[in-house]
């Protein structure tokens, strides 16, 4: 008996302690709301950190555009050995033949440093380029901007779509509950012999129906979890809640009425902007190919010539120093014609883009705008709808207890009240992920 109360206290010891290392494991489950989600998402969204690097690209891009109006400043060195050198005849004015000049020492070694210094005076290209690259940068930076907006409205819609797999599973639920309750009570008026075979096995029917769209349900919460994970940049691991619901956002849901649809915040259409004046400043860049160029470059030599050994010590060196004021006038190039009309072209063609996108982006907003309206509209159709369908299956239910009523009112009471508890559901989703595209639309962040 001692040993097996012994044995019986050592394994509940045993059980608690791994229990408690469990405890311990298990993740802890984080409380997100949509402004929680839409921050992770900014933070550790791997195409926002492409967006940001593209920014920091550009940067480096702008400051390495001015970098070329410094100096620059080169050293060259070079050893040559003349195996043979050239030579020259000139006619002298007392020899009949003409002399021979070698112009060095055959197997002679000559050494030369050159230090060289470059200051572009006048550079109309570096100038252009500048005023290019700034551009270039505010293009990135709305490039990011734009996807910023496209990833808020990613993970709002993800948010919104996970409370409507909840709420949806939360009807589902309470449907297959009903079902199972209605079953247990027709089950037992059956065997008091109250109800016939059929009502026993239409509630039973009912009953099994219900079941698989719980666990429909359910996997659609998971599948809705996990894209928002997606989204958030956190491993599918990771636990986390909403405790949230769409009925919420009943009071949001308002007629929307706008005069006029305002696009000026678009980013599309922004990209676009800045693209055509990306190639305006390319084609005032291409112009400075027909215009001068102004340098100034300083030029220092030391240097040893026609060395008959290799001994460095015993050569004899000389310097030499010059200046010279470079001016490149450029005559004709053909490419430089075409590239221009490449440029004219491409312009055209922004700005027929810029005509269709205006033109969709604005069809859109009407169609969210309308949309939105349609839903308000409807909502309180379905809210009056869910409370009659209640007060229908009430009714329903007290006219079976006292024999009055039929299995099949019983039944579409209650399938009744399921549609219209998914419909009031999905009426407010339809109206949040109308307004979230519009959002998106009109460039709100």
């Amino acid at each position: 008996m001692k040993i097996r109360m012994r044995f019986m206290t050592t394994a509940a010891l045993l059980t608690a302690f791994i229990s408690t290392a469990n405890a311990q494991e298990e993740t802890p489950t984080m409380q997100i709301t949509l402004d929680k989600a839409i921050e992770l998402a900014l933070s550790d969204n791997p195409t926002m950190k492409v967006a940001e690097k593209e920014i920091e690209l550009k940067e480096v891009s702008k400051s390495e555009t001015w970098q070329n109006l410094l100096p620059s400043v080169t050293l060259d060195g070079a050893i040559v050995y003349n195996a043979k050198v050239a030579s020259m005849k000139m006619k002298m004015p007392d020899s009949p033949e003409p002399a021979e000049f070698k112009m060095g020492t055959d197997g002679s070694n000559t050494w030369n440093a050159a230090l060289q210094v470059a200051i572009p005076l006048y550079a109309p290209g570096v100038y252009k380029a500048m005023s290019l690259t700034e551009s270039d940068l505010q293009l990135a930076v709305e490039k990011s901007r734009g996807s910023k907006i496209d990833l808020i409205n990613q993970v709002t819609k993800a948010y919104y779509q996970l409370m409507l797999a909840q709420d949806s599973y939360e009807v589902l639920k309470e449907n297959f509950k009903l079902a199972e309750a209605n079953f247990n009570i027709v089950n037992a008026m059956y065997e008091q012999g109250r109800v016939s075979e059929y009502d026993k096995i239409s509630a039973e029917v009912q009953k099994n129906n219900a079941w698989p769209s719980v666990v429909s349900g359910k996997n659609g919460v998971e599948l809705a979890q996990l894209q928002l994970k997606v989204l958030m940049g956190i491993t599918a691991d990771v636990k986390f809640v909403i405790d949230d619901n769409l009925k919420n956002y009943e009071s949001e849901i308002v007629n929307t009425l706008l005069e006029e649809i305002d696009l000026s915040n678009n980013s599309s259409l922004k990209q676009i902007d800045l693209q055509s004046e990306l190639l305006n400043k390319q084609r005032k860049m291409l112009k400075t190919s027909f215009e001068p160029t102004l340098a100034l470059v300083g030029n220092y030599q030391y240097q040893s010539i026609s060395n008959p050994n290799w001994r460095i010590g015993q050569f004899n060196w000389s310097d030499a120093a010059s200046i010279t004021l470079s001016l490149s006038i450029p005559i004709y190039k053909a490419a430089n014609f075409t590239s221009l009309k490449s440029n004219k072209i491409q312009q055209a063609q922004l700005a027929e883009t810029r005509i269709n996108t205006e033109r969709m982006l604005s069809m859109q907003a009407q169609s969210y705008i309308d949309n939105m309206t349609a839903s308000a509209e409807q909502l309180q159709s379905n809210k009056t709808a869910v409370e009659l369908a209640e007060k229908g299956l009430e009714i329903s239910q007290k006219r079976y207890d006292v024999g009055r009523g039929t299995i099949l009112d019983l039944t579409n009471s209650q399938v009744s009240l399921t549609n219209t508890r998914l419909s009031y559901n999905n009426t407010i989703y339809d109206y949040l992920i109308a307004k979230s595209d519009l959002s998106k639309v009109l460039g709100i962040e």
